[in-house]
């Protein structure tokens, strides 16, 4: 079976932690790991090289390999990120990740173009997922020949200030209704409901991270409930 066969109508979960927190120690990644293929998820989303090799070495399923810096910058909202460069490409490549994901926005980049990147993971014959936030950003990733397009990074540039807690539905809407290759939903998600919502609407699979896997997060959303 073929990597996108596998995932598709899926529910995929995001495995990562920044270094400043407790559970990037390897074998707490590891057991995240082995927890969410346990309870059903057909692939991962890792960060980083130590985790792609992991992941592979462990488990088979597809692996989504991205590199993103130990501390974020506070002008995240303004610049690439995630998976910047051919070199970090190469890197995820080398330690055996399915799928590539990098930055599919319009922001400034580095010393390597969006075309370039795709390019080169490409002639390396593994698939590219373009996170990006607005509907002309997934157009224009997929033109460049991005195999599948996520709404992960909707609400979190200044092309897209996030107006709701909620999965960016209408994004979703778009880029099904827009791109001819798979559109993945990402981003928000914290109820079984809003997964059925995205495969309704056309999502070819769901990826899930904070909710599952963020502990601190989930802490977070009871100790500051709403009193009624």
């Amino acid at each position: 079976m073929d990597i996108l066969s596998q995932i598709k109508h899926k529910v995929i979960v995001s495995v990562q932690a920044m270094p400043s927190e407790p559970l990037y120690k390897e074998e707490c990644m590891v057991a995240m790991m082995q927890s969410v293929v346990k309870g059903g998820a057909a692939a991962l989303r890792v960060a980083g090289v130590r985790d792609v090799i992991n992941a592979k070495k462990l488990f088979k399923i597809p692996v989504i390999g991205i590199t993103k810096p130990d501390v974020i910058p506070p002008n995240w909202r303004e610049i690439v990120y995630i998976t910047p460069t051919i070199k970090d490409a190469k890197d995820l490549i080398q330690a055996g990740a399915d799928i590539i994901a990098l930055d599919g926005t319009s922001r400034p980049r580095g010393d390597n173009n969006l075309k370039q990147i795709i390019k080169f993971i490409k002639i390396n014959k593994r698939l590219v997922m373009a996170d990006v936030s607005t509907l002309e950003e997934g157009i224009t990733a997929r033109l460049l020949g991005a195999d599948m397009i996520s709404t992960t990074l909707s609400g979190y540039t200044l092309q897209s200030p996030e107006v709701s807690n909620e999965p960016d539905f209408e994004l979703l809407k778009g880029l099904v209704n827009s791109v001819d290759c798979p559109v993945i939903l990402e981003g928000r998600i914290w109820e079984p409901e809003q997964v059925n919502k995205a495969f309704e609407i056309g999502a070819y699979a769901v990826v899930i991270g904070s909710a599952i896997t963020r502990p601190q997060l989930i802490t977070k959303r009871f100790v500051n409930r709403e009193i009624v």
